[in-house]
């Protein structure tokens, strides 16, 4: 069964509601320096295959590629054929063969204050331990590594590890329960588990083995439970439990890496979708690596002789794979990487940070700028961000009010500021002003990037005309796109490929619209799409309107069902500051607004005013849970929230505001 209900695309195109106009051309000065020069765009469309052709060349190769691309067995690619590689090698050895072996690859910051400087040589040597030790473990060629770890190094050294053998990891992210956990490495059929004996998280300790120790005894296909001493805790311990400092300990800093077909599977990383179990999408060697590269040195204007890079994804999410992982290290970057949250041990705890280290590109989620907006102003003002030169937004559209503030307030009008849509599935940066190219404008991530196919068509896979709303395709295969659904390959076709089969498209589920300069503005995924009196409305069109007030600091719509119009729009806002005052009576005032800044249509039918937004643990609105919440449903499935108690504060917490 597809993710994508058939019932979701209909022929009525979504419509196209706010209007921006606001633009932000680089200054002459960045945009002499920058990576990219508008020549790129041209460059690619004129032989897109020659572009990639010269990216892949960026990386160390022990074989060359016969062919750029062999799209014989569509959807399943392969790029750079006959090409053979080692992606651990590209990351560590060749910047020690390039006197880089002393550079700092990663700062690491503990929640508690501890910290490290791991240089190039340093994560070299673990890395080839760990190789060994996973080697001398059986652990070989296409076998599956599960990784459960927190936001430490060690998660990075154990996929490079797996990289460097050959072996295919299955990052987890260290907060899933142990059916979440024991689904996922039995779905991938795990050999080894690598883990903590817990982790730090806001103040507490969080104990991951005991989970891991529940999970296991449901997964027949582990071996070896491989433990990192992190919190250093007193843990239960088993015949298969080993300690990976002693067993890298007991191995040489030397590892000699064997080279891999461009197509040997890397990593299977699940994703969740609305129906079914987890997919466990599966990304490649050759192709993945050159897009992560060239998208992370391009997108961010990385200069890795100077910068200071933070991408605070955790990396049991793909962007913590491409921009925590892969990008950064291919690329010889110096970069930030820390353990906590940020509100420990206070609200200012990134800005200090950024002020700290240093940064000088800073890679965030909306939902985390809309929380320090409503922490007010005077948090980060209180930091020296002067460093900052690149700012990035990821993982869902971003409003132009939050847009704004995030110039403003962090990069104090001197930052361009990439935002960038992406997916699991398509392992890299796809659409993203390029820094010193693009004059951006507030809440668009502006065109495709060099070599990638977009268009924005109906339900017919028509193209639509700028000014419409519609549905995002990808046109043309690309270097980082997944290879498949482990174990599943009908259900990979069934979800992106079967919708817009005639034509070849892959379909990736986001509403999207170009607007009358041709500019692209994502409006979230088409099953968030609101049909109010027979207009289809996105429901991040809405939210923005909302978060434009200046009362407001976050919201979430759903579309209720509405005898009269279809779905009546509803609204949950978190309002600015600790003054609530005007809680029972600002619904008219929102209503009116949101009619202002898009049009009486899009006037939500009811507003609640809560404290906190149910969120998954990579910060997205679970709006499923909102929609039990306004139609008065028991609560669906909250496992994969960060903090479940959150729907039942919401559900008894709340307040309807005066709509009148």
């Amino acid at each position: 069964m597809s993710d994508f209900d058939s019932d979701v695309v209909d022929p009525v195109r979504i419509d196209n509601l706010n209007q921006e106009n606001r633009t932000f051309a680089p200054t002459p000065e960045f945009a002499r320096q920058a990576f990219a020069q508008p020549g790129i765009y041209d460059e690619a469309d004129q032989d897109r295959l020659a572009f990639w052709d010269k990216q892949a060349q960026r990386l160390n190769w022990t074989s060359p590629w016969s062919e750029v691309l062999d799209w014989s067995q569509a959807p399943v690619a392969k790029w750079f054929v006959g090409g053979r590689l080692n992606v651990a090698e590209n990351c560590l050895d060749r910047h020690l063969a390039n006197g880089l072996g002393e550079r700092v690859a990663i700062y690491f910051e503990g929640e508690a204050g501890d910290t490290r400087a791991i240089t190039y040589a340093q994560l070299h040597a673990e890395v080839c331990q760990a190789a060994n030790a996973l080697a001398a473990l059986g652990v070989g060629e296409l076998d599956r590594v599960a990784i459960y770890l927190p936001m430490i190094p060690e998660a990075v050294v154990a996929m490079l590890a797996c990289a460097r053998i050959g072996a295919v990891h299955n990052v987890i992210f260290g907060g899933f329960s142990a059916d979440s956990l024991s689904s996922r490495i039995n779905d991938a059929e795990a050999k080894v588990v690598i883990t903590a004996d817990g982790g730090f998280r806001r103040g507490k300790e969080l104990p991951l083995k005991i989970i891991v120790d529940e999970a296991v005894k449901l997964t027949p296909t582990v071996e070896h439970v491989l433990v990192v001493q992190r919190t250093k805790s007193d843990v239960e311990w088993f015949e298969h439990d080993l300690w990976w400092h002693e067993q890298l300990a007991a191995q040489p800093a030397e590892h000699s890496a064997q080279s891999f077909d461009s197509e040997h599977p890397l990593f299977i990383l699940y994703t969740s979708g609305t129906t079914g179990k987890p997919k466990g999408i599966l990304h490649t060697t050759g192709g993945y690596l050159t897009q992560a590269a060239f998208t992370h040195a391009a997108v961010f204007d990385l200069n890795p002789d100077t910068d200071v890079y933070w991408c605070t994804a955790d990396v049991g999410w793909i962007t913590g794979h491409s921009y925590v992982v892969y990008g950064p290290l291919a690329n010889g970057a110096t970069q930030l990487m820390y353990e906590g949250t940020p509100d420990t041990p206070h609200r200012g705890r990134w800005w200090e940070l950024i002020e700290k280290y240093r940064v000088s590109i800073f890679y965030t989620a909306p939902t985390a700028l809309r929380t320090f907006m409503k922490w007010g102003d005077e948090l980060p003002a209180g930091f020296d961000l002067s460093s900052l030169r690149v700012l990035g937004s990821v993982g869902e559209p971003i409003n132009p009010e939050a847009w704004m503030w995030y110039r403003e307030v962090i990069g104090h009008n001197n930052c361009p500021i990439v935002d960038t849509w992406w997916q699991t599935e398509t392992g890299a940066i796809m659409i993203s002003p390029l820094p010193g190219v693009a004059a951006t404008k507030p809440g668009s991530a502006m065109r495709a990037l060099p070599g990638i196919g977009i268009d924005v068509v109906d339900a017919e896979g028509t193209h639509v005309p700028d000014g419409v709303g519609g549905y995002l395709v990808l046109t043309e295969p690309w270097p980082s796109m997944a290879r498949g659904i482990w174990g599943d390959p009908e259900r990979f076709i069934e979800t992106y490929w079967q919708r817009y089969a005639k034509q070849g498209f892959y379909f990736a589920g986001d509403g999207a619209t170009r607007d009358l300069d041709g500019d692209l503005w994502l409006l979230g995924r088409v099953d968030d799409v609101m049909n109010v009196s027979g207009h289809r409305i996105s429901t991040a069109e809405v939210e923005s309107a909302l978060v434009s007030h200046p009362r407001v600091a976050e919201a979430a719509v759903v579309g209720a069902k509405d005898d009269v119009t279809g779905q009546g729009i509803v609204a949950f806002v978190i309002l600015r500051g600790e003054n609530n005052v005007d809680a029972d009576t600002i619904g008219a005032e929102l209503r009116n607004h949101v009619g202002q800044e898009i049009g009486p249509i899009a006037k939500p039918r009811q507003i609640m005013i809560v404290q906190e937004l149910p969120k998954t643990r990579s910060g997205k609105i679970m709006r499923r849970l909102l929609l039990d919440i306004a139609e008065g449903r028991a609560l669906g499935d909250v496992t994969t929230l960060a903090d479940p108690a959150v729907v039942q504060l919401i559900a008894s917490g709340m307040t309807t505001a005066d709509d009148a």
